[in-house]
């Protein structure tokens, strides 16, 4: 009997993780408000499959980009032990954060949407996020590169603005202004 409850979980744990992957390729494609038919389709399950394993497209969201803002937090302290000036590493940062918004469709206006269902993916990027760009602006204050006062929140809330595309604004355009604000915070020699 414990063997049966073993193979049932594993393939609860296949089925989910397969959901996850299909959610993560169709919100690429289509972004966050795609269909749950198309990741349902794109996943080979029912949609009633997706809402047991995510009752609300928010927790769906959350699951999804829970790896990716873990995979960017991971990077700041990574970019930091690298040679170069940590002015370097918070300019690398920031394109990988810039990325991230960008490439998944949908997500930064998701996140300013006061969907309440989304609050816990917002304080998750918080909770994740603020604290490895705060080391990189710590750094970066210590090296004399930046002025103090520059808080994360503040900066990555910037940036997040900034990486809201639309017809006649793409990632090229969101990477330019990313980089005038961070150049704007450079302490000027």
């Amino acid at each position: 009997m414990p063997e049966a409850v073993g193979v049932r979980q594993a393939q609860a744990q296949r089925t989910r993780s397969g959901v996850l992957a299909a959610a993560s390729a169709v919100f690429v494609d289509q972004g966050v408000q795609a269909p749950i038919r198309d990741i349902a389709e794109r996943a080979g399950v029912g949609v009633g499959t997706i809402y047991r394993n995510f009752p609300t497209r928010a927790d769906l969201v959350t699951a999804v980009y829970r790896h990716q803002i873990d995979t960017c937090a991971a990077l700041a302290p990574r970019l930091l032990e690298e040679p170069g000036s940590p002015f370097a590493a918070l300019t690398r940062w920031a394109d990988a954060f810039v990325e991230f918004l960008v490439t998944k469709h949908g997500l930064g206006a998701a996140l300013g949407s006061g969907d309440p269902g989304l609050e816990n993916l917002h304080a998750l990027m918080l909770d994740t996020l603020v604290p490895a760009c705060e080391t990189l602006l710590d750094a970066c204050v210590d090296a004399d590169e930046i002025s103090p006062g520059i808080t994360a929140y503040v900066l990555m809330r910037a940036i997040g603005n900034l990486c809201i595309t639309g017809p006649d604004y793409d990632q090229a355009d969101a990477k330019h202004m990313v980089a005038t604000l961070l150049d704007g915070c450079r302490r000027k020699a």
